[in-house]
């Protein structure tokens, strides 16, 4: 997991490689996830999947831990959408 700087907003940011292949800038920390087929937010895991999530509820009952997309959080994240 590379780390490197977003050429939008300037934050630092982790590449992560999803098993399908394709590196995805997520937000450098992890996050605690439960998964959910109705989750509102998309992570990926250390290993590469990117799972439906909530990161929110009780922290015994936990999934894993996650990296959110930084496409979710970043204020540029439109310009480099692809088309």
């Amino acid at each position: 997991m590379a780390m490197g700087t977003c050429r939008g907003c300037g934050a630092p940011i982790r590449w992560i490689r999803t098993q399908g292949g394709k590196s995805m800038p997520c937000e450098p920390d992890p996050v605690t996830y439960w998964q959910s087929a109705t989750g509102l937010y998309k992570l990926v895991t250390p290993n590469g999947e990117v799972v439906s999530a909530s990161i929110e509820g009780d922290p015994q009952t936990a999934t894993g831990i996650g990296y959110m997309s930084h496409f979710a959080t970043c204020p540029y994240a439109g310009k480099f959408r692809r088309k």
